[in-house]
């Protein structure tokens, strides 16, 4: 019998982009709750208690209370919110983040999925942390540009309706002006660091698609740390997998400029090491779809880990 698959949230944005992905598999039943009975609490949490796996594209607080709904009928859940991506009995849903991480998730009742600034961050910054050549306490920085689909509908709909009292007319903002961003402990748990990051996250008008830049300077990373040992760690850890490409320095080297926009529409995470070895900086440089690899893509890649497919 397929697996029984409930989004709860199916109709905010991260949820209707998994039902697009999910819709004519023959593999799983994909269960819907009827629109008018959205509300009904009741409704909900037998539709919670009677899937198999769970996807919740909610609220922090309406994730935490899905989860007491049904977790003692051993539902097994993808929560694609912020509530439990540090919570140590919890899978953190990025496979590529260990050998061991895709095992983790395939076993797991409990899976969260990565935030999408989280997921570049960490995919450039752990690697490094575990070789040794990024000190655990590096006053690291994260700058960031996403899609405005990343802000949900009400940010979509100040972007897109000029007619709004509240309307955003700018081309490009920066935001979380107190350096509090919500996706900063993941950070600084997934990726092993024992210092905050400074993260500036930004947006642009543009729908789908990110960059996350991590610049540092080589003279305070580890021994014999340059442009080619930090790329070649790089390269060994996501070396074999199909979800994350590091490419190489030859074509980085080609490249004028970065597209956040490049891999819009995909599930899948390109990285970049650039930099000037003369100077002893280097620019580390993650490309995603914030609704891809960063959100949706992700919650699919974890859904097919977990029922083995």
């Amino acid at each position: 019998m397929a697996p029984k698959i409930f989004i709860d949230g199916e109709h905010g944005t991260t949820g209707l982009q998994i039902v697009s992905r999910l819709q004519g598999r023959d593999d799983i039943e994909l269960m819907s709750m009827p629109a008018e009975q959205r509300r009904d609490q009741e409704v909900r949490k037998s539709f919670l208690r009677d899937a198999d796996i769970a996807i919740l594209c909610l609220p922090d607080d309406a994730a935490r209370e899905a989860v007491t709904l049904a977790a003692d009928a051993g539902t097994r859940f993808i929560d694609a919110s912020t509530a439990h991506r540090t919570h140590p009995d919890w899978a953190f849903g990025f496979a590529e983040l260990s050998s061991e991480q895709g095992a983790r998730i395939a076993s797991a009742q409990f899976v969260s999925n990565p935030g999408c600034y989280s997921t570049g961050a960490i995919a450039l910054l752990a690697p490094l942390v575990n070789a040794g050549l990024l000190p655990t306490d590096y006053p690291v920085t994260i700058n960031a540009v996403s899609g405005y689909t990343g802000g949900g509908k009400q940010l979509i709909a100040q972007i897109e309706d000029g007619s709004r009292d509240d309307a955003i007319s700018a081309t490009y903002f920066s935001y979380a002006l107190t350096l509090a961003h919500k996706h900063v402990p993941e950070i600084v748990t997934r990726a092993g660091l024992s210092r905050l990051p400074i993260f500036t996250p930004a947006v642009g008008r543009f729908a789908q698609g990110m960059l996350v830049n991590v610049p540092l300077h080589l003279d305070l990373l580890g021994k014999d740390a340059s442009i080619a040992t930090l790329h070649a760690v790089l390269a060994d850890h996501y070396s074999g997998g199909s979800v994350v490409e590091v490419v190489s320095l030859a074509a980085t080297s080609a490249l004028a400029r970065l597209d956040p926009e490049e891999m819009k529409g995909t599930d899948q995470m390109k990285l970049y090491v650039c930099g000037n070895e003369e100077a002893g900086q280097v620019n580390l440089v993650a490309s995603l779809d914030n609704l891809g690899k960063g959100a949706s893509g992700a919650a699919v890649q974890n859904l097919g880990l977990m029922i083995g497919g």
